[in-house]
């Protein structure tokens, strides 16, 4: 049990020979430098323009900037482990602006589907870049991470695992026609190593996967069941199983984790939320392409800041906006764009299609394996 409680702990592989041993021996990329910039751009535009028709959102501008008091940063989980880079601004301000540099858009998406008018059944999408300092460096884990951030309208009769799978399979057939898109163009990425991603994804429960293998710490249960299948969409992420640990650590104040689902799924279960992972057969690890989830409402906010010990949240101006009925119910996530880049482009490491910087450790690893990360 010890390790199932040492997994909840943040992302990453934890140390540089463990990374040493998992980069894939005799790489050779499959694309060459300039063929790879030209791929991450046709993949970005398929993406968005196709994310935009299937689920009726419009490209908006993003904050890289927040004010430390609007409580609209993104926290990413509930333990406190990861932190955003904060710093004060406004020349000849004082006192100056307590401002932070974002993790990601999750909340600011919610108050901004108000701002920018959005009905019921439309949305907003953004190209989000975020700096997550507290990450270990590995082969797809950056401090430097950008994500196609969206959020849509939707009504409390939404609110249920049927809809929430619509909106999932309508994402999963953009990814599945970028994956097309960026073989039509260049059709040597069809490589016999690396099967395409199946039509269907499998959707199963994170309780679900527990009973299949109860022994397992979350990282080992999701590779396991990616042996089976090779694309999951595992829902219920940060409700406590039947074992006494979430599934992974979520955020209390976004996504909804508590809602029972139980007369839908037929089972004791939980959570209006969930990731996608696919297996990465260049890696041979689990991948994930994308968190989303249907969007607290005022009680479930309360309940899940209880549960998490931050109450005091309900001050922020973010938490009151959703108290006060003032923005609207939604749904949302945020699509790894440099995570879906590796995928599709069979790289190695996220450090071949995003700019960022990394220890000198792991350039000397990659150098040695053939794998050169970008400057």
């Amino acid at each position: 049990m010890s390790d199932k409680k040492a997994d909840l702990a943040g992302p990453g592989i934890s140390s540089y020979p463990e990374v040493e041993k998992i980069l894939p021996a005799g790489y050779n990329s499959i694309l060459n430098k300039k063929e790879t910039q030209k791929a991450i751009y046709l993949v970005k535009d398929y993406i968005e323009k196709n994310l935009c028709k299937e689920l009726n959102l419009m490209m908006v501008q993003v904050p890289l900037i927040v004010t430390k008091e609007s409580g609209l940063n993104d926290n990413l989980d509930r333990d406190g482990s990861r932190t955003p880079v904060d710093f004060p601004c406004g020349l000849g301000i004082d006192p100056r602006l307590n401002a932070q540099v974002v993790q990601a858009a999750t909340k600011w998406k919610r108050p901004a589907l108000k701002q920018f008018e959005c009905e019921l059944g439309e949305g907003i999408c953004t190209d989000m870049r975020a700096v997550r300092k507290d990450y270990f460096l590995d082969h797809d884990h950056s401090s430097y991470v950008d994500q196609w951030d969206w959020e849509r309208v939707m009504s409390y009769e939404q609110r249920n695992l049927g809809f929430l799978k619509d909106i999932v399979k309508k994402i999963w057939k953009v990814i599945k026609g970028a994956e097309d898109c960026v073989q039509e163009i260049y059709p040597q990425l069809k490589d016999p190593r690396f099967p395409n991603l199946p039509d269907e994804l499998v959707f199963l429960h994170a309780e679900e996967i527990l009973e299949m293998f109860p022994d397992l710490p979350r990282k080992q249960r999701e590779t396991a069941i990616l042996q089976k299948y090779p694309a999951v969409f595992i829902i219920g992420i940060g409700s406590v199983l039947k074992d006494g640990y979430p599934h992974e650590m979520r955020a209390a104040d976004y996504d909804d984790w508590v809602t029972n689902t139980s007369t839908e799924s037929g089972k004791e279960t939980y959570g209006l939320n969930g990731d996608i992972l696919v297996w990465n057969n260049l890696t041979k690890r689990r991948h994930e392409l994308t968190s989303m989830g249907i969007r607290v409402t005022k009680d479930t906010l309360v309940k899940q800041l209880e549960i998490a010990g931050l109450s005091h949240y309900l001050d922020l101006p973010y938490h009151k906006s959703i108290m006060n009925d003032q923005i609207p119910l939604s749904i949302g996530g945020g699509i790894g764009q440099g995570r879906i880049q590796m995928f599709l482009l069979r790289k190695a490491h996220i450090g071949e299609v995003t700019v960022t910087v990394w220890p000198n450790e792991l350039k000397r690893i990659c150098a040695e394996k053939n794998i050169f990360v970008l400057e």
